[in-house]
């Protein structure tokens, strides 16, 4: 599986996992809800399972994907100020370029 994390998401990752006093937390991304051949999605601090796969991006940092999630395979993690300051998680993998 494969997981980008831009420049401003990695700043702001690496800023909430500095504050963790539980050093074994990694960032999850995972699927809020489907529907046809489009996705939302989350993110959360958690702990890998046997269901997990952990992915190593190019910003040092590892995400959980649950590994028979065909969705998150190609998630790109960014992190925008303008309109709205916040996450926002595309996979132009499966023709996910936003919300709608």
């Amino acid at each position: 599986m494969k997981c980008k994390i831009t420049r401003n998401a990695a700043k702001k990752i690496a800023e909430v996992l500095a504050e963790e006093t539980d050093k074994d937390l990694k960032l999850r991304a995972y699927v809020t809800h489907k529907h046809g051949s489009h996705a939302h999605y989350g993110l959360t601090l958690d702990k890998p399972t046997d269901k997990d796969v952990v992915v190593s991006t190019d910003k040092e940092i590892d995400v959980i994907l649950q590994a028979d999630e065909d969705m998150l395979d190609g998630l790109v993690i960014d992190y925008l100020y303008i309109p709205n300051e916040g996450f926002v998680l595309t996979n132009p993998a499966k023709g996910n370029h936003g919300d709608h």
